[in-house]
């Protein structure tokens, strides 16, 4: 999802869009009032707060266990607060005006370079957090103008399942789809059969940019020109789909969640959505199966990274930092990663931890392979400038959806707003 992402709901809209797309579980009530790091003393000692966009979570889940463990091991005291995506950003922002923020801050990829501009966060040189494992795709999201503000717990992103009856019946093999022009076959001999094509999520938010990205992406095509060749081609292929048949009407105001309960119907061929709805896929009732989404000329497009980043937040007491670090190291390092990604249902930002995820679960080889080729929506040194250009990207491709403006129209005036806003 990331909305930053309101979908994984972490996908979303303003700076903490989510990914959120719409990201694990959906978010619920927060988990207990707003705890600064205040309290206790410094050094490794007394009482740290830890703040995380995961309030589905209470004290007898495995995450909040794993909190605590690491406080015991480090010899603190855990304060953890969870708050919804949007929310937790908010709050971070005021408890750092405040002089109370938190001592690790969990929070959505995007939103991460938000909060490094505004200087809430520390960088992981001054904390002396070890990124060198990281994969540097996944390590991208939470960078700014050459520092890194965070590690990544885990990410996820989007491919394309299928539903086997479905391509079995219109004489599809999955395996040769390859790029956009054999997708494109596929979904004709689909229709032809009497089934339905491919469902995606095209609703404008910032549910819909995570999804459009991939096909934006896999165009060969740069955030910051909206309107060139390689872009109006990604809406061309949307647009098409839609005039001839091949995709529903109603991706216009889908949810990845209203989305993927059309694929669940077993009707579809194919759905675009992410590693979230894997337990869904098993409650289906139908066999299916997982391709990465094709670039346009061949090979897997870069789709969006979800995920969150465990960060440090600048603290007048520096001698907190010490214990912040311990703390940032046990919750990232390979065992409780695993068993954190697991649980998240997220791909490991470590070759390591990856490796191991694929041995024990053959299914996600697709989507390690998905998060190898995927790009955090703040990379490229965008930073606080991606919301600023997605949004008018999303109302870009729903005026060419909807039939308002032709694709090379929508885009035009959807770049012309871009560069307005972030010049």
């Amino acid at each position: 999802m990331t909305s930053w992402n309101a979908t994984r709901r972490r996908t979303h809209t303003g700076a903490a869009i989510a990914l959120s797309a719409c990201l694990a579980a959906a978010c619920s009530t927060g988990t207990g009032s707003p705890t600064g790091s205040g309290s206790g003393s410094s050094g490794s000692s007394g009482t740290y707060a830890i703040w995380d966009p995961y309030p589905q979570f209470d004290d007898s889940a495995d995450w909040v266990k794993l909190l605590q463990k690491c406080g015991t091991d480090v010899g603190v005291t855990i304060k953890r607060t969870g708050y919804d995506t949007t929310d937790l950003t908010n709050k971070a922002l005021l408890a750092a005006q405040q002089g109370n923020s938190p001592d690790v801050l969990i929070v959505d990829n995007p939103v991460v370079s938000t909060l490094a501009d505004a200087g809430v966060l520390t960088t992981t040189d001054e904390m002396k957090i070890d990124t060198s494992a990281v994969e540097p795709n996944l390590l991208a999201a939470g960078q700014l103008d050459g520092k890194t503000y965070g590690i990544p717990i885990g990410a996820n992103t989007l491919a394309l399942y299928y539903n086997k009856a479905v391509l079995t019946t219109a004489g599809v093999d999955p395996a040769e789809i390859k790029d956009w022009t054999s997708l494109t076959a596929a979904l004709a001999k689909v229709k032809a059969a009497g089934k339905k094509g491919i469902t995606f999520s095209a609703i404008g938010t910032e549910e819909g940019s995570f999804q459009f990205l991939p096909w934006f992406w896999g165009a060969g095509a740069n955030l910051t020109q909206l309107d060139s060749a390689q872009g109006v081609s990604a809406l061309q292929l949307w647009t098409d789909w839609l005039k001839n048949g091949y995709a529903p009407n109603s991706v216009i105001n889908n949810t990845q969640t209203t989305s993927w309960q059309e694929f669940a119907t077993g009707q579809f061929a194919f759905a675009e959505n992410g590693t979230w709805q894997l337990a869904n896929a098993k409650k289906t009732g139908f066999e299916y199966g997982i391709i990465p989404i094709p670039s346009s000329s061949g090979g897997t497009a870069p789709a969006p990274t979800g995920g969150e980043f465990v960060t440090a937040p600048v603290q007048t007491d520096t001698g907190r930092y010490a214990t912040s670090q311990k703390l940032i190291a046990c919750l990232t390092n390979a065992d409780n990663a695993y068993t954190t990604d697991t649980t998240l249902s997220y791909i490991a930002a470590t070759d390591t931890v990856q490796a191991k995820q694929v041995a024990d679960n053959s299914e996600l080889k697709v989507w390690v392979e998905a998060v190898k080729a995927a790009k955090g929506r703040t990379s490229d040194n965008l930073g606080t400038k991606y919301p600023k250009i997605s949004e008018p990207m999303w109302t870009g491709f729903q005026a060419a959806l909807s039939g308002a403006k032709s694709p090379q129209d929508a885009f035009g005036a959807a770049q012309a707003t871009a560069a307005a806003a972030t010049k």
